[in-house]
């Protein structure tokens, strides 16, 4: 049997020698340094892979093969094709603006010195996990100004330039001189001349609502040198009941800051706000109609439903860009210290303003990192299920719906039906491929450059 000769080729016959890795170690040693990761590998994404495509094709209860109804039900399901449209506005929306958010900060902080801290800051989100961030914003998103931050902004933004209401809810007592007249506001239905004190009660307020009003002063106490209208604007509720309506009786609270308009021939030709004792006086003379308008009564404003169906995605989209923006801007920033400085400076020396260095070659020069950043963040919105399944209250969830959500509820929620659960995953997992594959194949298509 012929050998191989010492720096020649093996002779017919010999044995062939054992194939070797670049490092000159045998294949099987490879193989089975990496046998743990692949049975992990198999044991948590090839087999749960192959079983939901197994049981999407069984029904609820896996007693009968089903073929592809689960697939018809979930492509007609009103609930189901909610989540498509609103996993569709996320895969839009989110990597975009978190990615252009980013590529804002990276580029900016270069250029002051406390960039440092300002990363910092903005990259710690991402320290705090999907449940702790969605409950943090379903505070800041509560509806009461006194406890949601966004409308208490809102609120206090909104009151700085417009006029709040004194008493949201009060009303005239029923048959008396007030009566609506459009709008929301009340006009006594009689004229009063000059120097007529007119009395003005109001109910529709809790007494408790009044910790520091005045007791009320009587109307006919309220002249001044007998000129003008004068009159009494108070609350006609006496604690502990008793007292005579339409009549200012020991402890009943004045309504201070009432606008009251004197309206004459259709017009208003005086106005004015009650005294802390709930008094007022009109300037004018002749017979007039005393005119509360709606300012007075119109409910606060509330701020906005923040949670409401209208607004209830792009809030949670909002919560998910302040989490992951910080982690697009770090990746930025690593390619961004990796840009010739050499080509920024030319470029400046040839006369190009800073718009055009960024546009022109900043942005060129970071496409690769671009592209990583929004494909790394497509694939993570595709399967966002914490945010909103704790922010969106339970009235808007099917609003807020996505599909690891519905994939949830569908296979242990109310739908109890792991059939319809599993097409759902498979369905997901369809829309993730494309994009993981476009990322291999860009990787691949980096590497041999």
């Amino acid at each position: 049997m012929a050998t191989a000769t010492a720096g020649g080729a093996a002779q017919p016959g010999s044995p062939p020698a054992p194939r070797k890795s670049v490092l000159g170690t045998p294949r099987w040693v490879a193989v089975l340094f990496l046998l743990p990761a692949l049975v992990l590998l198999g044991a948590l994404v090839v087999y749960p892979i192959g079983y939901s495509i197994t049981r999407s094709l069984f029904s609820a209860d896996s007693s009968h093969f089903v073929w592809f109804d689960n697939y018809g039900e979930v492509f007609t399901n009103h609930d189901t094709l909610t989540a498509v449209k609103n996993n569709a506005i996320w895969v839009i929306v989110a990597p975009t603006v978190a990615t252009t958010l980013g590529l804002i900060f990276a580029v900016l902080t270069e250029r002051v010195s406390w960039g440092t801290a300002f990363k910092l800051l903005i990259f710690m989100p991402m320290a705090i996990s999907m449940l702790a961030a969605g409950i943090i914003f379903r505070l800041v998103y509560e509806q009461d100004p006194d406890k949601g931050v966004a409308n208490a902004v809102v609120v206090g933004v909104h009151d700085t330039f417009a006029e709040a209401s004194a008493y949201p809810r009060a009303r005239p007592r029923p048959n008396g001189d007030l009566a609506p007249s459009g709008g929301g506001a009340f006009t006594t239905k009689a004229p009063h001349e000059a120097s007529t004190p007119v009395a003005l009660p109001l109910i529709g307020i809790l007494a408790k609502d009044l910790p520091d009003a005045r007791p009320a002063k009587p109307p006919e106490q309220a002249k001044e040198g007998g000129k003008g209208v004068t009159g009494t604007v108070w609350l006609d509720f006496k604690p502990g009941g008793g007292g005579k309506p339409g009549q200012v009786d020991p402890g009943e609270k004045a309504l201070k800051g009432v606008k009251v308009e004197a309206v004459k021939d259709g017009k208003v030709v005086a106005s004015t706000r009650t005294a802390d004792d709930g008094t007022f006086s009109l300037d004018t003379s002749g017979p007039v109609r005393l005119r509360l308008p709606s300012s007075n009564f119109a409910e606060q404003y509330a701020g906005v439903d923040w949670l409401g169906p209208d607004l209830v995605t792009p809030a949670i989209i909002g919560a998910y860009i302040w989490m992951w923006a910080g982690f697009a801007m770090v990746l930025i920033a690593a390619g961004l210290a990796s840009v010739p400085r050499e080509l920024l400076e030319a470029a400046r020396v040839d006369g190009a303003n800073e718009w055009k260095v960024f546009s022109r070659i900043t942005v060129p020069l970071l496409a690769p990192v671009l592209v990583v950043v929004l494909v790394t963040l497509m694939i993570n919105v595709l399967k966002i299920f914490d945010l909103v399944y704790i922010i969106a209250p339970g009235s808007t969830q099917a609003d807020a719906n996505v599909l690891a959500l519905q994939l949830y509820l569908e296979s242990f929620g109310s739908g109890n039906n792991q059939g319809v659960g599993s097409a759902i995953g498979v369905l997901l997992l369809l829309l993730v491929v494309p994009v993981m594959i476009f990322n291999i194949v860009r990787m691949r298509r980096e590497a041999r450059r």
